[in-house]
């Protein structure tokens, strides 16, 4: 009896025994067919070219019992793999938590493909193990804000002054670029200091990343909350009246407040923003908008001091509304539809960042299959 064929995709640059107990668990379902970003597509999702180059990445995996055969992926973008998909004719797609995107699911359930998604869990014994780590070794956290988003541009705080809140996340899943998640800022802060945040006087450090993305002579400057909400751990606050620095900040570091917000976050994976990408066109910027999304921030930072869920949902998704009322582009068709798929289950929901893609934060009390957790930075560099 021909055994059912199993299709994987990825990058697998720097195999480790992460990547191995997933093939493994992969495998158990047929026969495993492991298809590879090529290089040129990793460096357009990542920013970065990998460590071991296409031909190499196939030599190991090759070499592993579990794996039937290796392609390298002709297409480009996250669907790099749709001509493979064809030619193999795949029974079972599986994916694990991090790669799971609507767009695969859909591709599946189209061609009668059973779409399985594994979580990250390592071999028993063995650490947890990701690219990103052992790359970098690198501690420098990634950036979410939670609520009041563009409050820290001058052209929006200048018509109200209101608050944006930062958490600063550790680096334990490897972001894509262009998602909202303060990875251009991040890039910067590993130019300047290499692997880890230096020790220091915060506010001045983030002074310091902010200065070194935006250069003298910077057109669009990208908004200090990036650089606060790397530097500074745990939930922040920060205060916006005109300006691009913020006219105060507000640490949280309270381990139950941490906890809370890493429990009830859940973030579904949109796929970067595209290019030309314009959410600065088509804005109705004004005093009312700007008030409603500072009135939205107080009310999150209430909710999330004192701890209530449904208050936290509501708080969060009226300041992604009061965000697209003046930004509209942040949100498309797409995205639409990938909200409404997800409303039923939902306290409430935002965008990542600028929106346009990224990734679609959920507040919500019960596990969604798939989805991505976050661990907040605590106190300690």
């Amino acid at each position: 009896m021909e055994r059912p064929r199993v299709m994987v995709t990825g990058c697998f640059d720097l195999l480790h025994s992460g990547h191995v107990a997933f093939l493994r668990e992969a495998a158990k379902h047929g026969e495993l067919h492991v298809c590879i970003g090529s290089d040129a597509t990793v460096h357009a999702l990542k920013g970065r070219w990998p460590i071991n180059d296409e031909l190499e990445r196939t030599y190991m995996l090759e070499a592993l019992h579990c794996v039937h055969a290796v392609h390298i992926n002709s297409g480009s973008g996250q669907m790099d793999f749709l001509n493979e998909f064809a030619v193999i004719k795949p029974d079972v797609f599986v994916v694990n938590s991090d790669g799971h995107a609507k767009a695969k699911a859909a591709l599946c359930a189209k061609h009668g493909t059973h779409y399985v998604v594994l979580e990250r869990i390592p071999h028993a014994g063995l650490k947890a193990r990701s690219t990103t780590a052992l790359r970098n070794e690198c501690t420098i956290p990634f950036r979410l804000d939670l609520a009041g988003g563009w409050l820290d541009q001058p052209f929006v705080s200048e018509h109200h002054a209101g608050s944006v809140l930062t958490v600063s996340i550790e680096p334990t899943h490897d972001f894509n670029d262009r998602s909202g998640m303060s990875s251009s800022t991040r890039k910067k802060a590993i130019e300047l200091w290499r692997t880890h945040l230096p020790d220091g006087d915060r506010e001045q450090l983030a002074k310091v990343l902010f200065g070194y993305e935006n250069p003298p002579g910077t057109t669009e400057v990208s908004g200090s909350q990036d650089s606060i909400g790397i530097v500074f751990p745990g939930l922040n606050r920060l205060h916006y009246n005109g300006g691009y620095w913020p006219t105060r900040i507000e640490s949280v570091n309270d381990e139950a407040v941490l906890s809370f917000i890493e429990t009830h976050l859940q973030l579904v994976p949109l796929g970067p923003r595209h290019d030309g990408y314009d959410v600065l066109s088509d804005t109705h910027i004004d005093a009312t908008g700007a008030k409603a999304l500072a009135d939205a921030a107080d009310a999150c930072w209430d909710a999330l001091r004192a701890k209530d869920a449904s208050a936290f949902g509501a708080a969060f998704r009226t300041s992604f509304e009061a965000q697209v009322a003046m930004f509209p582009h942040m949100v498309d068709e797409g995205i639409r539809a990938v909200i409404a798929q997800h409303a039923p289950g939902a306290l409430g929901w935002k965008l990542s960042g600028a929106g346009g893609g990224g990734y679609l934060i959920l507040v919500r009390r019960e596990d969604l299959p798939g989805a991505l957790r976050i661990k907040i930075r605590r106190g300690a560099y």
